[in-house]
């Protein structure tokens, strides 16, 4: 039998309410499929660990996570800790010190789910982001000069490298070949000068290696709109770090809750674990109530497990989420429900 090492880091808020949920999904889709999950949690990694000791994570917290197989993250972020201090002192040291380039986020609007969109339909709209994770506008690159004077300065460098770049556009055309076929480029060369022509020469070189997939490229601000107006037209879409990320919460939201999504920083090659999320962060608001839905966190676990070399397991957990939203009025109060936590995981597993 198969045991995989798994790092729980439950983080801050809701996190540490969504993470139980999917463990129990993860334990039984386990014994139905053979293989177990070996749990090490993390939970005083947070927030309330930076106001007592400053610091997110122990300074060997990235030697403590590096022989596991992968990584299950609650949310990270509470008030009073600001988000770059949060951010910078636990997430994106991890997705960078284990190359986990790809940030990949599923969007599919589910039957039972009403989406704010017009547009937006169940079983028509069931596309992918690829969010390039560990450079790009996102770079450490930088610094401010004259605090507090009149003159002031702020000064951020993107950072674009053709290694970086072009191996996160071959994975986003081999996934599209996988697909429908079909991969948007999201892009700004009309306005950003040097970092976006590259980008747009890197798409056209890798598409020349990818011929089997049919591909476009949008400029940003109309591809935001497009998301909007007419989603069920994309399958794979591949943005830099900044683009990445502001699109793959639009299409969220178009899905009809961010509390649904997923997301998976990889490392395809898989020299270092990967890291898995829900998008939705550490909601303080809800926190302690247990109301928070836990469909993001136990559809991220789901993406750990296809990771991991179980599709089948994978594919049973979303088959179970598509069920309870189709079947039952069961929701929690982001959906518009007023089921609780405990009550929608119950459910789940009693669908599984």
């Amino acid at each position: 039998m198969t045991n995989h090492r798994i790092a729980l880091i439950p983080g801050d808020g809701i996190g540490a309410e969504v993470l139980p949920p999917a463990q129990q999904v993860l334990d039984v889709v386990g014994r139905r499929h053979g293989f177990t999950l070996g749990y090490t949690s993390y939970d005083e990694w947070s927030c309330e660990r930076y106001l007592r000791e400053g610091a997110m994570m122990p300074e060997d917290g990235i030697d403590q996570l590096r022989d596991k197989d992968a990584i299950l993250l609650g949310a990270v972020g509470y008030p009073g800790v600001p988000d770059h201090v949060s951010l910078w002192g636990l997430l994106i040291p991890i997705r960078r010190s284990f190359r986990q380039y790809v940030n990949l986020r599923p969007i599919r609007v589910f039957e039972g789910i009403d989406s704010p969109v017009r547009g937006a339909v169940a079983g028509e709209v069931d596309f992918v982001v690829v969010r390039e994770n560990v450079e790009g506008e996102y770079s450490e690159v930088g610094g401010r000069l004259n605090r507090g004077f009149e003159d002031e300065m702020a000064v951020q460098e993107a950072v674009f490298t053709r290694t970086g770049v072009t191996r996160v556009l071959d994975y986003a055309f081999e996934l599209a070949a996988r697909r429908g076929g079909r991969l948007t480029s999201a892009t700004k060369s009309n306005g950003i000068v040097h970092t976006m022509p590259f980008w747009d020469q890197l798409v056209a070189e890798r598409a020349a290696h990818h011929p089997e997939v049919a591909w476009d490229q949008e400029h940003i601000d109309a591809l935001a709109a497009k998301f909007v107006l007419d989603p069920s037209r994309f399958d794979a879409v591949v943005g830099s770090n900044l683009f990445g990320d502001i699109l793959s919460d639009l299409a969220a939201a178009v899905a009809g809750s961010i509390g649904i999504a997923p997301a998976a920083n990889l490392n395809p090659e898989r020299e270092f674990p990967s890291m898995f999320e829900p998008v939705h962060g550490s909601a303080p608001d809800i926190a302690g109530k247990g109301i928070a839905n836990p469909l993001g966190a136990i559809w991220s676990a789901a993406m750990m497990l296809d990771h991991l070399g179980h599709p089948q397991a994978a594919r049973d957990v979303t088959d179970a989420i598509a069920a309870v939203l189709a079947k039952t009025d069961l929701r929690t109060r982001d959906l518009g429900g007023t089921a609780t936590t405990a009550e929608f995981t119950d459910k789940l597993l009693e669908v599984l």
